[in-house]
């Protein structure tokens, strides 16, 4: 059975692979993780980030200033 990694170095892998240009191979390597494991958690990762929340009404605000600016 593989190595438990840490949360905080999953989270660090995933961030490096999204973030810093190298191909993902290079950073499973950097990170002495396998290929799979690190897309694994790239899926993941992905599928836990939380949408940025909206306050109510400020589409309607963002238009009327739009429109306010293009008259």
């Amino acid at each position: 059975m593989g190595t438990k990694h840490s949360t905080e170095f999953r989270q660090e892998a995933v961030r490096v692979a999204l973030t810093s240009g190298l191909t993902r191979k290079q950073v499973a390597a950097d990170f002495g993780v396998g290929f799979s494991t690190l897309s694994r958690w790239i899926q993941k990762g992905r599928q836990t980030i939380e949408e940025p929340s909206v306050q109510p009404g400020l589409n309607s605000e963002v238009a009327a200033l739009e429109k306010g600016c293009l008259n």
